[in-house]
């Protein structure tokens, strides 16, 4: 699957997430694989966002870089 529909899938789902702040998240998938970078503001909003991105079709792993702010 294409990294561009990739991206737009895991901002999508992370749109619709109450926990997540999605302007916050930065998200640039590389061959599947989604590094998770950008603010959020606890614990629980890190993890339910990578919880998203592995859970999206065609990621084949996702990576927390995230930082609390």
């Amino acid at each position: 699957m294409d990294d561009t529909v990739i991206t737009a899938k895991v901002k999508a789902a992370l749109i619709e997430d109450p926990t997540t702040k999605a302007t916050e998240i930065n998200v640039e998938p590389f061959k599947g694989t989604v590094p998770l970078s950008g603010f959020v503001s606890n614990q629980a909003a890190s993890n339910r966002a990578v919880e998203l991105a592995r859970g999206t079709n065609g990621v084949k792993g996702a990576t927390n870089d995230m930082r609390l702010k």
